[in-house]
C-alpha cells in the first residue's frame, strides 16, 4: 500500500475515533464545539461563549483553536487530527525534512516552537529514509540543545526490506522524553549521489505504525506531512500539583491532579468510579456500574446497587452470599435451616425497625445537607459564579480582587440574619451588620429580587465596582452567589447616613455648616471620580442622602450601587427603565428614559438643597405647593427670599456668602435640561474652591446673588427654569408616598 494512502486512512480513522471519543464529553454552553466532523473538548475551544458573558470557550489562550473553512481544525499553523482528554495528547500533521543537496532550494528544515507541548516519546518514532543518509531531531530545553538521530547506508537494492525500517534505506530510533521546541534535519554522507536524483534524504517524526517503508521512497516520498502525537498539560511551566494556586487550579469536581511523568505542569484525571471531562466546570460524573455489560462484577443487574462514586453486590431475601459472579455468589437457604433462619429474621427485623428509624433520620439529615449543597451550587452557577471567577482570575492586582464568600460565612457573620443586626431597609433590600471570621466588621446587603436576564450586568458591575478605590466611595469587599439572590458585602461605615445627620442633628450652628460643606465637596468628588476617572464610567442612578454614609470623622462615603449602570466608553447615555427615588429623580430622564451623567448631577443638586434647608426632598405631609423641595426651593430663590428656606440657626454673617453660592450651584444642578447642567467635575471643583476660599480673608462678603451667579458660569437659560410650572407642568408626584421608589417601563 502506498504511504499516501496509509496516511489518508490514518487521518480518516483518527477523525472517526475522535468523534466517538468525545461524544459523551461535556462542552461549555454557548460555545461552538464542532469544526467539520471534529468536536472540540474543553479545555480547548474556539472563540467566546454567547451565553456566559462573552467568556472565552477555552481554559486559557494557549488552548485556543481555529476552524478554517468550517471544516479543518488548527492550533497555530498545525492541523489538528485528534484531541485525547484521557491521555492529554493531541495528534497533528507535521512536515517532513528534505535534503536534495546543498545547492537545492527544495531542502527543508521544519521546526516546532512551543513551550507547553512536547513530542510524545511513547507514541512516535524518528525516521530517516535514504542511502548514505542521516538525520537529527534537535530539541531546545532550558537554553540547551539536545539531539538524537539515526543513519542508513546501502550498497545495492537487493538488501531493501519493504514494509520495515531495518536500517538499510530506512532507519528509525526511539524519541527521548521532554523533547520540545524541535527542529528536524536531514543530511547525506555522499553529496555525489544527490544531484543525480537517484537517492534523496528525508527525516521526520511520525506516529507509531503510521509509516511503511518502500524502496520507491528513496527517489521521493509521496507525502509532505505525517501525523505526530504531542503531549499537553495544564498549568504554567513552573506549576505542579503541590505549587499550583487555588484560583488557577484546573481540576474540577470528582477529579484529582497528576504530575507523574511530566517535566512541567500537570494533568487532571477523574476519580475512581467516575468518568467524563475533569477540566469542565461541572467535573466528572458517576459511572453507573450496574448498567455496564458485566454489572460491575455482580451476578446480575438485579443484584447490583449503584451509589455516587461506588456500588455494591447483594443477595435477595431467602438467599445468602456476596452477590458476585465469582466467589460464593448467591445460594438458597437449606430446608433444615429454614426455621432457625426465620427466627433469626424475626429478631433481625425487630432490631432493623429501630435501626431503620435511626438511620432514616441520619439519611434524611444527609439528604437535606446534600440537597442544600446542590442548591448552593445551582444558585452559584445561575448567579454567574464561573464568569466572575474568570474575570477576577484575570486581575493582576490582588488587592483589587473581590472575595467570593460562601453562604455559610455570611450566615455566621450575620448570626443567621438576626433582625437585631438590621441597619437599613430600602426599596432594593435589607442591610445587615456583620462580623467576619477575621473580626472585620462589614455591611451585608440582601437584595429582594434580581432579574435573571441582568446576571451578566450584575457580575460586570461587581467586577468593576470592586476595583473602585476612592476614599469617599464605600469599598465593595465581595459577594456571595450561593443564595437565590446574590448578597453584596461592603466595608462597614460607623456613623449612619447623611439623611440621619441632616434630619436628626440638634446642632445647626456654623460648625455644622462647615461639616455640611465638607460632605457636599466629598460626595461631589466621589461622583466626579465615578463619571470620569473610573476604569469604566459609572452612573450611580440613585444619589440621595440615604445612600451617603458618614464615618466617625463625618467623612462622606457614597454607597449602594444596586441601581448603577456602567457606560461604555463610546457612549454618553444609556437607554434604561426609569428608576430612582421620588424627589431626587431627574425630570428629563423621566421623560426620555435616556440615562446620562447629568441625571446624577440633578440628584446631587437635590442633596445640596437638603443640606441647605434641612427638609426632606418630598413629603406628602407638607402643603401641596411645598411637597417637592426642589421646586419650593427654586421658587424662593427666584423671589430673592433664599434665606427664608435655609435651616433655622445655621445662617450667620460668617457663612452667608457661602450659602448663597451653594444655593446657586444647587440651582444650576437642578436645571430641567441636562445639557445646561454643569458636570460633576465642575461641581466638585466649585465646592472644593469654596472650602479653600473660606480660609482667606479677602473673600468679598457683599457679593450678591446675581454676581455669584455670574461667577458660576451661568448659561443662557434661567437657573430658575425648573420651578416654572407653566412651562413644564405637574410631574405627578402627588399619588406617590414619601421616599417611594419609581420604576417605569421605557415609553418607547
Amino acid at each position: 500500500m502506498e504511504v499516501k494512502g496509509i496516511v489518508l486512512l490514518t487521518i480518516i480513522v483518527a477523525l472517526l475515533s475522535f468523534v466517538g471519543s468525545v461524544s459523551s464529553t461535556q462542552f461549555l454552553t454557548g460555545c461552538n464545539y464542532t469544526c467539520g466532523n471534529s468536536k472540540i473538548p474543553y479545555p480547548f475551544g474556539i472563540g467566546n461563549s454567547t451565553e456566559q458573558g462573552n467568556a472565552p470557550c477555552y481554559l486559557d489562550p494557549k488552548f485556543e483553536l481555529s476552524c478554517v473553512n468550517n471544516s479543518i481544525l488548527y492550533i497555530g499553523n498545525l492541523q489538528v487530527l485528534d484531541i485525547d482528554i484521557l491521555h492529554t495528547q493531541m495528534e497533528v500533521l507535521f512536515y517532513v525534512s528534505k535534503y536534495y543537496g546543498y545547492e537545492y532550494e527544495e531542502n527543508t528544515k521544519p521546526t516546532l516552537n512551543t513551550e507547553w507541548l512536547s513530542i510524545s516519546s511513547k507514541e512516535n518514532k524518528f525516521i530517516t529514509v535514504g542511502c548514505d543518509s542521516y538525520g537529527y531531531l534537535d530539541s531546545t530545553y532550558n537554553s540547551n540543545t539536545y539531539s538524537t538521530g539515526c543513519l542508513t547506508r546501502c550498497h545495492g537494492n537487493e538488501m531493501f526490506d519493504n514494509g520495515t525500517c531495518s536500517g538499510i534505506g530506512c532507519c528509525q530510533v526511539d524519541i527521548p522524553s521532554r523533547m520540545r521546541n524541535i527542529t528536524v534535519e536531514a543530511f547525506s554522507f555522499n553529496e555525489s549521489l544527490l544531484p543525480s536524483r537517484i537517492c534523496r534524504t528525508y527525516s521526520f517524526v511520525v506516529k507509531n505504525n503510521n509509516y511503511s517503508f518502500s524502496s520507491t521512497h528513496l527517489k521521493g516520498l509521496p507525502f509532505k506531512e505525517v501525523p505526530i502525537v504531542l503531549d499537553w498539560h495544564v498549568g504554567e511551566f513552573e506549576d505542579n500539583c503541590s505549587t499550583v494556586s487555588k484560583k488557577n487550579y484546573a481540576c474540577m469536581n470528582n477529579s484529582f491532579c497528576d504530575d507523574k511523568h511530566t517535566d512541567f505542569g500537570y494533568r487532571c484525571k477523574c476519580n475512581k468510579n467516575y468518568e467524563g471531562n475533569p477540566y469542565h466546570p461541572d467535573g466528572c460524573t458517576d459511572i453507573n456500574e450496574c448498567e455496564t455489560p458485566n454489572h460491575g462484577g455482580c451476578k446480575s443487574k438485579a443484584n447490583c446497587n449503584n451509589s455516587d462514586g461506588n456500588y455494591n453486590c447483594f443477595c435477595p431475601v431467602g438467599q445468602f452470599g456476596d452477590g458476585t459472579k465469582g466467589g460464593t455468589g448467591c445460594q438458597p437457604v437449606k430446608p433444615h435451616d429454614r426455621n432457625g433462619y426465620l427466627m433469626l429474621l424475626t429478631l433481625i427485623g425487630v432490631g432493623a425497625v429501630l435501626i431503620v428509624v435511626f438511620v432514616g433520620i441520619i439519611l434524611y439529615s444527609i439528604y437535606q445537607k446534600s440537597r442544600l449543597i446542590k442548591l448552593k451550587k445551582k444558585f452559584y452557577k445561575q448567579n454567574g459564579g464561573s464568569i466572575l471567577e474568570q474575570k477576577l482570575g484575570q486581575r493582576k492586582d490582588s488587592s483589587q480582587i473581590a472575595h467570593i464568600f460562601s453562604e455559610s460565612e455570611i450566615r455566621k457573620a450575620t448570626n443567621n440574619y438576626d433582625e437585631s443586626l438590621i441597619i437599613g431597609r430600602g426599596g432594593f433590600g435589607t442591610v445587615f451588620k456583620g462580623e467576619l471570621a477575621d473580626n472585620t466588621i462589614v455591611a451585608v446587603k440582601k437584595s429582594k429580587t434580581i432579574d435573571a436576564s441582568q446576571i451578566d450586568q450584575f457580575i460586570n458591575e461587581v467586577d468593576v465596582v470592586s476595583q473602585i478605590n476612592h476614599r469617599n466611595v464605600v469599598k465593595l469587599l465581595g459577594c456571595c452567589l450561593e443564595t437565590q439572590v446574590p448578597l453584596l458585602v461592603y466595608e462597614f461605615i460607623t456613623n449612619g447616613t447623611l439623611s440621619d445627620f441632616i434630619h436628626t442633628q440638634v446642632k445647626v450652628n456654623n460648625e455644622t455648616w462647615k461639616t455640611r460643606l465638607k460632605i457636599a465637596a466629598e460626595v461631589a468628588g466621589a461622583l466626579s471620580y465615578l463619571h470620569s476617572a473610573a476604569t469604566i464610567p459609572i452612573i450611580h442612578r440613585d444619589v440621595k442622602s440615604d445612600n451617603i454614609l458618614l464615618d466617625g470623622t463625618d467623612t462622606a462615603k457614597v454607597s449602594d450601587f444596586g441601581a448603577s449602570r456602567l457606560v461604555p466608553l463610546d457612549q454618553t447615555e444609556v437607554a434604561t427603565m426609569v428608576q430612582g427615588t421620588i424627589g431626587y429623580l431627574d425630570p428629563e430622564y423621566m421623560q426620555t428614559s435616556q440615562l446620562t451623567e447629568k441625571s446624577d448631577v440633578y440628584s446631587f443638586g437635590v442633596v445640596l438643597v437638603e443640606l441647605l434647608t434641612g427638609e426632606k426632598p418630598f413629603c406628602f405631609g407638607r402643603p401641596e405647593e411645598t411637597r417637592n423641595l426642589a421646586m419650593y426651593f427654586l421658587s424662593f430663590l427666584k423671589k430673592g427670599s433664599l434665606f427664608q428656606v435655609i435651616q433655622g440657626g445655621m445662617l450667620n454673617e460668617g457663612n452667608k456668602q457661602e450659602i448663597k453660592e451653594v444655593a446657586i450651584l444647587a440651582a444650576e444642578c437642578l436645571r430641567v435640561k441636562g445639557e445646561e447642567r454643569p458636570t460633576m467635575k465642575e461641581v466638585a471643583m466649585e465646592l472644593e474652591g469654596m472650602r479653600l476660599m473660606e480660609k482667606h480673608s479677602w473673600i468679598n462678603e457683599d457679593i450678591n446673588v446675581e454676581e455669584s451667579h455670574y461667577l458660576l458660569n451661568e448659561s443662557s437659560s434661567s437657573i430658575y427654569e425648573h420651578g416654572d410650572s407653566s412651562k413644564h407642568g405637574d410631574i405627578g408626584y402627588d399619588s406617590l408616598k414619601d421616599h417611594a421608589l419609581i420604576v417605569m417601563d421605557d415609553g418607547r
